[in-house]
């Protein structure tokens, strides 16, 4: 029962809306000195040496990309418990098809390649991707665009058997493999993306799922970021300039970090994986926003015929309960809040209490109404 909870907290805090917030601390989220299992981090600069990737208003994608990834993998090796290991560390040109191996071969933790996009119009944003195919097949350009580096190499034909980065037939099958994985990355995606979305200000271009060769072959959880648009005029001189790089190198360090203190929540492997009340507020405290306007949450806890006190002592240490009579019960209430994450993270802190059969129900301008219709609703 613990695990299950455990694992619930988890994808409460890491999955809901692929995204999740931490604070911009440059030097990342500070994690236990608690001796563990190095977690091993393996980035890739995209493209390199006869590859330059895109060159969007003169800048060079390959040269931006290798800063970015090296300040990463600074920031993270200053972490303790990480280590880093770089597909490349200068300006070499490495096949597609050797990149995801090398992270295999290290039995690496996570995977996360880093690029910058171009497009023939102004469109600018960041956006991050995990392997897949979303429902529309509207991602396929961007991978199309990754995946032509394949063109590059002597024999491709034969070292890729006959895989075609403009057929989407070809694009479909690499998102097989990767399936396994699909919750952990959009998990790791997510906390990249609205770490750079919300403390640098940059246009959301939202974690999506596209066919990208370079992620196929790699059997861990692994992410895409591209950084943003260097065909933009002003987010290409962004993204080139010193301080552009070093705050999304910044940031998607904070993302990586924050990853790993989400799985420690869920694995024996680090700590003792009580779900407890610091954790709870540690959830709490990286947990974005989800709310519905004019909507008050709260977990119902308990429903008596006699009226207790509302002290943390008669509630298992729940601090902050609520009473309210209705006909001749009075139930019990934990939590007051319009942001419907949090208040599924206080229903599983309550049930950790030991309160199992706790559920989540909404009040409208004092009315209770009905759970299902709120969510069914878009939030606010």
């Amino acid at each position: 029962m613990k695990t299950k909870l455990i694992l619930t907290l988890v994808l409460i805090v890491s999955i809901a809306l692929f995204a999740f917030t931490n604070n911009d601390d440059s030097q990342g989220i500070p994690i236990s000195t608690t001796p563990q299992k190095q977690f091993i981090v393996v980035l890739d600069a995209g493209h390199g040496g006869t590859d330059p990737g895109n060159n969007g208003n003169g800048f060079l994608e390959k040269d931006i990309v290798l800063d970015v990834t090296l300040q990463v993998g600074k920031l993270l090796e200053a972490q303790p418990g990480f280590k880093v290991i770089y597909t490349r560390k200068t300006d070499d040109f490495i096949k597609l098809k050797e990149r995801g191996p090398v992270a295999n071969e290290a039995d690496a933790d996570i995977f996360v390649s880093i690029h910058c996009d171009a497009h023939h119009t102004q469109a600018y944003g960041v956006g991050t991707f995990v392997m897949g195919l979303d429902k529309s097949g509207k991602n396929l350009e961007t991978a199309k665009k990754e995946n032509e580096v394949i063109f590059l190499e002597e024999n491709y034909e034969e070292s890729y058997a006959g895989f075609d980065p403009n057929s989407p037939e070809s694009l479909i099958g690499l998102t097989i493999i990767q399936e396994e994985y699909l919750d952990q990355s959009i998990m790791l995606a997510g906390l990249i993306q609205n770490n750079i979305v919300n403390n640098l200000k940059r246009k959301n271009r939202n974690v999506k799922q596209a066919p990208f060769w370079v992620l196929h072959s790699s059997y861990m959880p692994s992410v895409l970021v591209e950084l943003g648009f260097l065909t933009n005029n002003t987010e290409g001189k962004y993204i080139n300039s010193e301080k552009g790089r070093k705050e999304m190198a910044s940031q998607i360090t904070n993302g990586i970090v924050a990853y790993k203190k989400n799985l420690e929540l869920a694995t024996n492997d680090f700590q003792n994986p009580e779900i407890t009340d610091d954790k709870i507020d540690e959830a709490l405290k990286v947990s974005e926003k989800k709310i519905y306007k004019d909507i008050d949450f709260r977990v119902q806890i308990a429903a008596l015929g006699n009226k207790l006190e509302t002290k943390p002592e008669n509630f298992k240490g729940l601090k902050g309960v609520n009473r309210e009579q209705e006909g001749s019960l009075y139930k019990y209430y934990y939590g007051n809040t319009s942001d419907y994450n949090e208040i599924k993270i206080l229903q599983v802190q309550a049930q950790e209490k030991g309160y199992s059969t706790c559920f989540v129900v909404a009040y409208k301008e004092g009315k209770k109404i009905n759970l299902s219709k709120v969510l069914n609703t878009e939030e606010k």
